[in-house]
C-alpha cells in the first residue's frame, strides 16, 4: 500500500481529488498536449499506474454521502494498469493520457471505463464485466483489444478510434455478451476485427470506418446475434467480410461501402436478416457468397454485384431496387443469377415466383425461359439440340405463339408453291377440288384430315419434298408445343 508522503505532486493531485469525483487536469495548454508526444512529458505529468490502481481498489473512499470516481485528464501513466481481477466499485475517466504499458482488467468487475483521445500499447478485458460502458473514443491503441467472453451492460464506444495490430486480430471479441450496441464510427483498424457468437442486441454500427488487413478478414462474427450491422457511409474494408451464421434480426446493410478482398469479399453464408440492403459504391472486388442465407427482403441496385455471386439455397421473401426499370428488371435479375458459377434452377424459380406474387406473369414466364436456356449448357449434345428447337419453336412453352408464326410462314410457302404445281389424283375425278391453301394445311395438321391430302398428291420435284417437309413439320410442332406447354404448367 503506498503511503501519501511517497506519491508525487501530480499523484497528490489525482488522490486528493478522486473521493469526491472532482478531475484532475494536467495539460498546459499547447501543442505538447497531444497525447502522440506524451512520451516526453516530465514528471510534472506523470501518474503511476500502481497509484490509480491503489484508489480504484478502494485506498481512498472519502465520505458516504459523495460517490468517488477518477477522472484524469493529460497525464503519462508509467507502469503497468493492472486491474486483473479486482471489483472496483467506480468509474473510470481518463482522456487525452499517455501510457506507458497496457491496460490489464481481465477477469475484472468494474463499473464504465472511459479512456478517449489517448494512446495505449494494448488491452485485455478478457472475460471483464462492465457494469457500464467502455470507451475509447478518439483514443490509439497500439496492440490488441481483448474483450473475449466479456460481458458489457452498456456501450462499447470506438468512434474516432485507431486499432492498430496488423496483421493479428485488433479487436478480439468472440464471445462478448452486451445489452448495448457497439459503435466504431469513424474508426480506423490495422489488423482484424473478430466477433464470432458476439451478441449485440443494440448492433454493430461501423459507419465511415476503415479496416486494413489484405490477404486475411477484415471482420469475422460468425453465428453473432444482433439487431443490425451496418456497414455504412464509405465503410471501407480491405479483406473479407465473414458473416457465417450470423442471426441480424432488423438490418444489415452495405449502402456506399467499399469491399476489397482477394477471392471472397463478402460471406454470407447460412446468414439470416430482416433487410439485406446490399449497395455498395461499387462492385466489390471479390466474391459474394449468399449460399444458404434467408433475408426477408433483398434491397439492392444496378451495378453493385461482383462477377461471381454464390447463390445455391439463397431465400428471400421480396425484392427492392433503386431506380427500377421495368423493361429491363427481369435482364438485371437473370443476369444476377447468372453470376453464380452452376446452375442454380431454384434461383430463377424463386424469382419467377417473386414476379407472380406482385402481378407480373410475363416476368415470370421470361424467367423461366431463361431457366431453360441456362439448364442447356448441363445437357448431352442430343439434350441441347432438342432444347434448341424447343426454344426456337414454341420458347419452351413459355412462348406458345412462336407456333403460330412458324404455321403461318409455313402456310404460305406451301400455298405459294402448290399453286404453281399441278397435283395428281389419287382416284380420278373423285375427291374434292384441289385447293393450294387448304392442302397445306392439310399436311400440317397431323391429326384429323381436311380431305386434300388423301385425294391429291404430288409425284415429283420441289413440291413432293416440301409436302414431305410440311408433315414432317407438323409433327416437330404439334410436338414441340405439348413438350413446352406441358413443361410450362409443370412445377419442375
Amino acid at each position: 500500500m503506498l503511503s501519501y508522503e511517497e506519491l508525487t505532486s501530480p499523484e497528490r493531485e489525482v488522490w486528493d481529488a478522486y473521493p469526491t469525483g472532482h478531475p484532475t487536469d494536467l495539460r498546459v495548454r499547447g501543442p505538447e498536449d497531444d497525447p502522440e508526444s506524451g512520451e516526453t512529458w516530465g514528471p510534472e505529468r506523470t501518474v503511476r499506474a500502481t497509484v490509480l490502481a491503489t484508489l480504484l481498489l478502494g485506498a481512498n473512499p472519502g465520505r458516504a454521502e459523495v460517490v468517488p470516481a477518477l477522472r484524469l485528464t493529460g497525464a503519462r501513466i508509467s507502469g503497468r494498469l493492472d486491474l486483473s481481477g479486482a471489483e472496483i466499485a467506480h468509474g473510470l475517466w481518463l482522456e487525452d493520457c499517455w501510457f506507458e504499458q497496457g491496460i490489464s482488467a481481465y477477469g475484472a468487475a468494474t463499473r464504465t471505463i472511459g479512456l478517449s483521445g489517448s494512446r495505449i500499447p494494448g488491452i485485455d478485458a478478457t472475460m471483464a464485466r462492465i457494469a457500464g460502458r467502455l470507451e475509447l473514443r478518439g483514443s490509439a491503441v497500439r496492440g490488441r483489444v481483448s474483450l473475449v467472453n466479456a460481458r458489457i451492460a452498456g456501450e462499447l464506444v470506438l468512434s474516432d478510434a485507431t486499432l492498430c495490430a496488423p496483421g493479428e486480430w485488433a479487436l478480439f471479441a468472440g464471445g462478448l455478451v452486451m445489452e448495448g450496441g457497439a459503435f466504431l464510427h469513424r474508426s480506423i483498424v490495422h489488423g482484424g476485427i473478430r466477433l464470432p457468437g458476439a451478441q449485440l442486441p443494440g448492433g454493430l454500427s461501423m459507419k465511415e470506418a476503415r479496416v486494413h488487413n489484405p490477404g486475411s478478414h477484415a471482420v469475422i462474427a460468425d453465428h453473432a446475434r444482433a439487431s443490425t450491422m451496418a456497414f455504412t457511409r464509405g465503410f471501407t474494408a480491405q479483406g473479407t467480410i465473414r458473416l457465417r451464421g450470423a442471426q441480424i434480426a432488423d438490418q444489415l446493410a452495405f449502402d456506399n461501402a467499399v469491399l476489397g478482398a482477394e477471392g471472397t469479399a463478402l460471406d454470407c453464408t447460412r446468414m439470416q436478416a430482416g433487410d439485406f440492403v446490399f449497395t455498395p459504391a461499387a462492385p466489390p472486388s471479390g466474391a459474394v457468397d449468399l449460399r444458404g442465407a434467408r433475408v426477408a427482403t433483398l434491397h439492392d441496385r444496378d451495378g453493385t454485384w461482383p462477377d461471381v455471386v454464390r447463390l445455391q439455397g439463397f431465400t428471400y421473401d421480396a425484392l427492392l431496387e433503386d431506380n427500377p426499370t421495368a423493361q429491363d428488371s427481369v435482364v438485371r435479375r437473370v443476369a444476377w443469377i447468372r453470376r453464380d458459377p452452376g446452375y442454380v434452377p431454384r434461383q430463377y424459380e424463386q424469382l419467377a415466383t417473386w414476379y407472380r406474387q406482385i402481378g407480373h406473369d410475363d416476368d415470370a414466364r421470361r424467367v423461366l425461359l431463361a431457366k431453360q436456356r441456362h439448364r442447356r449448357s448441363t445437357l448431352s449434345p442430343a439434350g441441347r439440340a432438342w432444347s434448341h428447337m424447343i426454344d426456337a419453336m414454341v420458347g419452351h412453352g413459355y412462348r406458345p405463339w412462336l407456333a403460330g408464326i412458324w404455321i403461318a410462314a409455313l402456310t404460305v410457302l406451301g400455298t405459294v408453291v402448290f399453286s404453281t404445281q399441278t397435283p395428281e389424283q389419287v382416284q380420278k375425278d373423285q375427291g374434292p377440288p384441289f385447293h393450294a391453301l387448304v392442302y397445306t394445311l392439310d399436311l400440317l395438321i397431323p391429326i384429323g384430315g381436311l380431305g386434300q391430302r388423301s385425294a391429291w398428291y404430288f409425284s415429283t420435284g420441289a413440291a413432293q419434298w416440301l409436302a414431305y417437309a410440311l408433315i414432317a413439320a407438323g409433327w416437330l410442332l404439334t410436338t414441340a408445343v405439348v413438350a413446352g406447354v406441358t413443361r410450362a404448367l409443370s412445377k419442375n
